[in-house]
């Protein structure tokens, strides 16, 4: 992108606003080392043995994982000492995805106000000085 044209930077209050939040998402940006992606949940399972009592009931706890890897679907069951513990991570990743998504659309609408600024050539042709 040696040759790349340069973007002007935007100018006024929007700009100045959006630039202000992209500066504050920076501050706070840090990828947390055990961030997770993905949900935490709970659900219940009956384990088939028709002596226990899940036969009758709502089934045993199960925590599971739930996440996008290499673009499929995984969903990785998480022992039941581990949820409080992993909890935080998820909720960690979370708040990353999420702060890269508003810096992202932060971007997005700076580049926009940019171009909407760009002074547009007249569509007229000039007429030759007599």
């Amino acid at each position: 992108m040696a040759n790349a044209p340069v973007i002007p930077s935007p100018s006024g209050s929007d700009a100045s606003r959006l630039r202000r939040g992209a500066r504050l998402l920076l501050a706070r940006f840090h990828l947390p080392d055990a961030a997770l992606p993905g949900s935490l949940a709970l659900s219940h399972r009956r384990c088939g043995k028709p002596s226990c009592h899940c036969a009758d009931g709502g089934g045993h706890p199960l925590w599971t994982l739930t996440f996008m890897a290499g673009g499929k679907k995984r969903v990785e069951t998480i022992p039941a000492d581990w949820v409080a513990a992993i909890r935080p991570r998820v909720e960690a990743g979370r708040r990353f995805k999420q702060a890269a998504a508003e810096l992202l659309a932060i971007n997005a609408e700076l580049l926009v106000l940019a171009r909407n600024q760009r002074p547009h050539p007249s569509r007229r042709p000039v007429p030759p000085p007599p």
